[in-house]
């Protein structure tokens, strides 16, 4: 059986940049759930856990009815804000290209993220990049980072073992859910978790631009 290389990517802080898309939509919900306004590095801390998650960890205290309302006012913030056009989420420089390379070179890409399906789906079409992953892994069929569940069904859908299977995203949670799996972890500098984190959380090394990812894939 041929060898079956599989690169996996968190998406918002990793291949998009949608941290205002978040910032925005998240005090808009807590706004309409009666809570006090999250600060923005408190939000950008989050980014990578399902929503239920995150809206926990920013709302802590808040009775569970209170964050469920919270939950369901932010996708109802961020579907309006795709409906509307209003809605930004850039690639970080670099990303696309190294993208096709890698998808040139025979690796199997993936996508392990906190996004719905819906929001995936819109993203990667919105940048022509959808037909470039086999395996796309959300919080609608997965629990929370960390379990590693996203990851375990990424290698199922792609016949990958974990020695061939590397997680790359910017956050402690991509890295802890890369060794609950068993698979390299590798981090990126651009999103939103220190270089320090990353390292401690599991990543064997952080890169500060695409092309020093790829190089560190090799």
């Amino acid at each position: 059986m041929a060898r079956v290389r599989l690169a996996v990517f968190d998406c918002d802080g990793t291949l998009s940049d949608g941290q205002a898309a978040v910032c925005t939509a998240m005090a808009q919900a807590f706004a309409e759930a009666a809570l006090p306004a999250p600060f923005g590095h408190e939000v950008r801390r989050i980014v990578g856990l399902s929503l239920p998650e995150a809206v926990a960890h920013l709302a802590p205290d808040a009775a569970p009815d209170v964050q469920a309302h919270a939950v369901d006012a932010y996708k109802s913030a961020f579907r309006l804000a795709r409906e509307e056009g209003r809605l930004r989420e850039p690639l970080y420089d670099g990303i696309a290209p190294l993208l096709r390379q890698l998808h040139a070179d025979g690796w199997v890409l993936g996508v392990a993220t906190g996004k719905s399906d819906r929001g995936l789906a819109a993203c990667l079409a919105t940048h022509g990049l959808a037909d470039l992953f086999t395996t796309l892994q959300t919080a609608d069929r997965h629990p929370s980072k960390p379990h590693p569940a996203m990851l375990e069904q990424a290698m199922a859908d792609a016949g990958a073992m974990p020695a061939d299977t590397v997680m790359i995203g910017d956050t402690v949670f991509d890295m802890a859910m890369a060794e609950t799996a068993g698979v390299r972890a590798l981090g990126v500098s651009w999103g939103y978790h220190e270089r320090a984190e990353l390292l401690a959380a599991g990543a064997v090394a952080v890169a500060d631009t695409p092309g020093e990812l790829e190089r560190l894939l090799l």
